[in-house]
């Protein structure tokens, strides 16, 4: 019996949109792990694989990249791995090449080439360019490349089988590459070079038949654009807000069952009361805003995999030039109407460092999920029966967060004045979304999103139950347990903070759980008032109250208060992480609370002395 070849550890290496990840998905499947490259913001994904003759291989998906002259952090952490300057040196590179664009990604594959590793080129998109009439002469270019070339189609379930059987030969023994940055005439040759290999070996259709520019005479109209961009914008909420609170209502309702379930099993006490209020209460209340944020995900990733979002980028880089940021801020920004936390991730493609760091600091303006609650219950009692004038008053929230947003990025572009660069991006034809690629991104953000619940929001939720639970030495007895607890005694302190724009005690007190995240507020605000019962019973009995104590000023304040203070530390902690800098997080926080308590003061103020009799 013959045994197996030893493993494996080989880098995909492309150009953005040469389907790269989706061959990744197809090889790698649900044997894969996502992380951060050490000591940079930039995602790494690894996965494992078996080849037919019984090898294990170790994938690793790289960053796209252009050429290995790097310009975005993204394409500098490539050239490190390639060159054995970061992580493990592969030992084999793939390149992975768009069939149907092989003049503008064979540079890199040259580049590639130079650095004397075991290479083997991937054809991807190979059934595509059938489509179109490209003919692409595999076995010419191979032999133009002196490397094995192989065909691909990352969509399709057996679409890497020639890839597969090409990791089971031999890989040629490396040796470290060297590399150094090309300089203009070394460039110049690697373009000619290229252009005589495609001439060579590829055949172009007499006519055209890739529908993208006719598409985009539409697409890309100046008017028709934005107005179709803002129709498939308007569908994603409609979506979001619709399916979402349906199947948030299922969340719910399961973690309230199982809250009540583990409490009839235990007796009453403090670990009774940590585990049903504190970790199922906590967490379920985080929870139950999942399905909103994957159904957003689900609609981007759809978008950009179709080749639409790069689109709508262009679309809106000149108007949001003036606001001192390019197109590429558009995903980020989108992303953040879910979460701020994937939003501000998402930054991560953002070349320009300052315009990365300006849309880090917007992204938690932006109205995420969180809010959702908290405007419900405020414009429930604002506009009672009037369900038209609620609407308007939400939808005005939004475009309030979406228009302090661009007037803070153009702030910080007049303080540090720089040069608009125009959007440089290669626009990827238009094509069917891969639903296994949609499944696994949607899975890797669901992952993300749950470490974030089972880590940062269980360990404040835990704090802020202690702080709920455990009586405080000061406090008066015959108040309500809340207001008897340290959260009660944090919140009376506040009071005196917020008493210039209109927050009254209980309210001060619910925004101290408010701080672990937004969503609570409400529920702490039942507690506040020693409210009982499940959650539509309290919301109903608060808004009464609401409607019936708290004057208009206090309730618009506390509007504004949360149209633009930062209460999610979880938001700190990875704005902290994304730009290293603690002085970043800093300046993020205080100047959105400055914001906040700024807007309060005048909305309260001025509406006291507007109403006064």
């Amino acid at each position: 019996m013959t045994a197996a070849a030893p493993p494996v550890r080989i880098a995909l290496l492309g150009n953005p949109n040469c389907g790269k990840t989706a061959l990744f998905n197809l090889l790698t499947g649900s044997h894969q792990k996502v992380a951060n490259y050490p000591g940079v913001t930039v995602e790494r994904k690894e996965g494992w694989l078996r080849t037919p003759a019984g090898r294990r291989v170790q994938v690793l998906d790289l960053p796209g990249a252009y050429s290995l002259n790097a310009v975005s952090a993204d394409e500098a952490v490539t050239r490190d791995v390639v060159t054995g300057h970061r992580d493990t040196l592969p030992d084999l590179l793939v390149c992975v090449a768009d069939a149907t664009n092989l003049r503008m990604h064979l540079r890199l594959v040259l580049e590639a080439r130079a650095l004397g590793l075991p290479l083997v080129v991937a054809l991807n998109k190979s059934d595509r360019a059938e489509q179109l009439g490209i003919v692409v002469d595999a076995d010419r270019l191979a032999r133009e490349l002196g490397v094995p070339v192989v065909r691909t189609v990352g969509v399709q379930a057996h679409g890497a089988q020639a890839l597969l059987e090409q990791l089971d030969r031999p890989v040629p023994p490396r040796t470290a590459p060297t590399w150094k940055a090309p300089d203009v005439a070394e460039v110049l040759a690697t373009q000619q070079r290229s252009h005589r290999i495609v001439e060579a070996v590829v055949q172009e259709p007499a006519v055209d038949a890739d529908p993208s520019d006719r598409i985009d005479r539409v697409i890309m109209h100046p008017l028709w654009g934005l107005l179709i961009l803002a129709l498939v914008l308007f569908t994603t909420f409609i979506a979001v807000f619709s399916l979402g609170d349906l199947l948030a209502g299922f969340v719910d309702e399961g973690f309230a069952w199982l809250g009540e379930a583990v409490g009839r099993t235990m007796a009453d006490g403090p670990l009774r009361g940590l585990l049903v209020e504190g970790i199922i209460g906590g967490v379920g209340g985080v929870l139950v805003f999942l399905p909103q944020i994957l159904i957003l995900f689900l609609f981007i990733l759809a978008l950009e995999s179709s080749g639409y979002l790069p689109r709508a980028a262009f679309l809106l880089d000149k108007p949001m030039s003036g606001a001192g940021l390019s197109g590429r801020s558009f995903i980020p920004l989108l992303s953040s109407f879910a979460c701020a936390i994937p939003g501000i991730m998402a930054t991560r493609t953002i070349t320009d460092q300052r315009d990365r760091l300006t849309t880090i600091l917007i992204a938690p303006l932006m109205a995420c999920s969180a809010r959702i609650p908290v405007y419900t219950l405020l414009i429930a009692a604002l506009f009672p029966g009037e369900p038209l004038t609620a609407a308007l008053m939400m939808s005005g929230l939004y475009a309030l967060g979406v228009v302090s947003a661009m007037a803070v990025a153009w702030v910080i572009k007049r303080r540090h004045r720089h040069d608009h660069v125009p959007l440089l991006m290669e626009l990827p034809s238009y094509q069917w979304p891969d639903l296994r690629s949609l499944a696994i991104g949607l899975w890797e953000r669901a992952v993300i999103f749950l470490r974030r619940v089972g880590t940062i929001i269980l360990a404040l939720t835990i704090v802020m139950w202690a702080l709920y639970s455990t009586p405080s030495p000061w406090a008066d007895r015959t108040a309500t347990p809340l207001e008897r607890s340290l959260a009660g005694e944090l919140g009376r302190g506040l009071q005196h903070v917020f008493a210039p724009i209109g927050f009254n005690e209980h309210i001060a007190i619910a925004l101290v759980p408010g701080m672990a995240a937004r969503e609570v507020v409400v529920s702490a605000l039942g507690t506040a008032y020693a409210m009982e019962g499940d959650e539509d019973e309290v919301s109903g009995r608060l808004t009464e109250r609401i409607a019936r104590e708290w004057s208009l000023a206090t309730r618009l304040s506390l509007l504004l208060w949360m149209v633009f203070a930062p209460q999610c530390i979880s938001t700190f902690v990875v704005v902290k992480r994304e730009t290293g800098s603690w002085r970043q997080m800093w300046i993020m926080g205080g100047y959105l609370f400055a914001l906040a308590y700024l807007a309060s003061l005048v909305t309260y103020q001025l509406t006291t002395l507007l109403t006064a009799p």
